[in-house]
């Protein structure tokens, strides 16, 4: 595909000698419409050293470049070095680079023989895989995603949070009131159960605490007991969860979670020890972060159990010797910031300079519109509850606007979740929202279904032309709302590249939107199934490039394509 803005940075850097050619490209702006051009290069810093009016250089610039191959004009105005692209040229590149890539338009090998760990989801297990749990899960397998199209080695690695004194708690709980059958037969609602009874219980009776630490320490020091009962709850609990992630078309390449790591935190400690960066205070071990404005790292308790930071720290140790990463991302909500600041710091103090490649990417929270979720007091909404829910109120809507489509069930699936997805991808991450039932299944706007919907268009208008569909045409035909479309769709590859430097989904998704857009502007304004076979053709080719993009850009959101709906 042509680069026609790094052309306009060559053209340029040969009439600039005290610019060089990347200084040029930063300053290259896309102008508001297309009457003023494609690109424009402001003139207002070369003020001083030409000792001109910018609209001179300008002009005086205009007259030096003169024709230039791949573009139909270049202009001066107020300033500016307006420089039009060749419709026909730009065209037949971006055409061209979609029918030979299809399902890779877009993607780069940028992040070749490197790997990029991207950590998300990690439920706590026993505990509600709820409507909390949807940001780190969407955002970050869309991330992984992201990465995966950009030619990284992306490891999806789902951090389960099955360690810590809340065990404690959940088997002391369990010995008193728990029924085994009723376990097995609905998980992860009976656990929770057990679980908010010990807090309130709790309450009155202080000591269960103690009897929760007690147990925590059991399990580990490798009690059998503790041990039997804590695999169980995880196991259960997994296959609760692992129906939410088919539901997602979600996998991970690895679970090890919080527990993985418990054998690994012994060296850890001791690596510390030996760079005299622990402290005793009140009987704990800490790592004082005072002179870096934090407070101190907690390392290990005055009981000798170790905290959420140890394993952390542990973790990423691990996977930097096994898996030597350019880039360990964390997804994980904005609330734990300090957190995250505090680790990534004593690994910094430990010696390892790869602490930088460590990066938290945080969200905003949700809230219900109810008041704050608590786990502790069971005020939650399932994920599952939420997604069959939307696959339901799909399924109603599209059965009244097609009742004879085919595979009914399977689209509305793929809509309704679709749609889940779509919403929570589509503002920025560090946004705190609150969940609403009407927002979230609101199929009007610019959502996932109305992208998925454009996306069914495009192939609706193929299958209806019965005829092959090639890039061999004449592109001289193409203009107007075609070349609007095709302008668009270049920008895909710049913008899955920016979402990736981001760590931002929502760059993608608002695309897509500006694709269907256009597209649809495209579909209303030009007739495509003329009688004049080679306009035909060209157009057919306009709706293939779009539908190709639509397709690519749902799928980093983890999100399907229908080709009928």
């Amino acid at each position: 595909m042509l680069d026609f803005k790094k052309q306009v940075a060559e053209i340029l850097a040969g009439k600039i000698e005290d610019l060089n050619e990347n200084e040029i490209l930063e300053m290259i702006e896309i102008p508001p419409n297309s009457d003023m051009g494609d690109y424009a290069f402001p003139c207002f810093r070369l003020a001083k050293i030409f000792r001109k009016a910018p609209n001179m250089i300008a002009q005086d610039m205009v007259n030096e470049i003169g024709k230039v191959e791949g573009f139909s004009k270049v202009e001066n105005a107020g300033g500016y070095v307006n420089f039009f692209v060749d419709n026909t040229m730009f065209a037949k590149s971006i055409i061209t680079e979609v029918f030979n890539k299809k399902e890779s338009y877009g993607s780069s090998d940028m992040g070749s023989d490197k790997t990029v760990i991207v950590e998300y989801s990690s439920p706590n297990i026993a505990k509600p895989f709820h409507i909390g749990h949807i940001r780190t899960t969407v955002i970050g397998h869309a991330l992984k995603n992201i990465y995966d199209f950009l030619g990284y080695d992306t490891v999806s690695i789902n951090h389960l949070g099955d360690y810590g004194t809340q065990f404690g708690k959940l088997i002391v709980a369990f010995k008193a009131w728990g029924v085994e059958k009723e376990v097995e037969e609905n998980p992860i609602p009976t656990l929770l159960k057990l679980y908010i009874k010990f807090h309130e219980v709790a309450e009155e009776k202080p000591e269960l605490e103690d009897e929760a630490r007690l147990w925590f320490k059991k399990l580990e020091e490798g009690d059998q007991e503790a041990k039997r009962l804590w695999q169980w709850f995880r196991d259960v609990s997994l296959k609760e969860f692992k129906k939410v992630y088919d539901m997602f078309g979600i996998e991970f390449d690895s679970y090890a979670g919080e527990s993985f790591y418990s054998d690994k935190m012994p060296a850890v400690i001791d690596e510390m020890n030996e760079k005299n960066l622990l402290e005793e205070s009140k009987g704990a071990d800490i790592v004082n972060l005072e002179e870096f404005n934090m407070p101190p790292a907690l390392i290990r308790k005055s009981d000798g159990s170790t905290l959420y930071i140890t394993r952390d720290i542990a973790a990423a140790i691990y996977r930097k010797n096994h898996y030597d990463f350019y880039k360990n991302i964390y997804v994980v909500g904005s609330q734990q910031n300090l957190h995250f600041q505090q680790w990534f710091k004593v690994i910094e103090l430990m010696g390892h300079e790869w602490a930088h490649d460590c990066i938290h990417v945080p969200f905003g929270m949700v809230a219900l519109e109810e008041g704050t979720m608590s786990t502790r007091k069971g005020r939650v909404v399932f994920l599952e509850d939420v997604l069959k829910k939307a696959v339901e109120k799909t399924t109603e809507i599209m059965k009244e606007k097609n009742a004879n489509l085919e595979n009914l069930e399977e689209v509305a699936k793929a809509v309704g979740i679709g749609a889940v997805m779509f919403q929570e991808l589509s503002n920025n991450r560090i946004k705190d929202y609150t969940f609403s039932w009407d927002r979230t299944l609101n199929f009007e706007g610019e959502t996932g279904p109305y992208v998925q919907y454009s996306h069914a268009r495009a192939c609706s208008v193929l299958r209806k032309a019965d005829m092959e569909v090639t890039s061999n045409i004449d592109f001289s035909l193409l203009d107007g709302a075609a070349i609007s479309l095709l302008k668009t769709i270049e920008l895909f590859p710049q913008v899955v590249k920016e979402a990736a430097r981001k760590n931002e989904p929502s760059i993608v998704t608002r695309y897509i939107v500006d694709v269907a857009q256009d597209f649809n502007s495209f579909y209303h304004a030009t007739p495509i199934l003329v009688d004049d076979e080679e306009t035909k053709k060209a157009r057919l080719a306009v709706v293939y490039a779009a539908k190709e993009t639509i397709k690519n850009g749902l799928a980093l959101l983890g999100i399907k394509a229908p080709i009928k709906m």
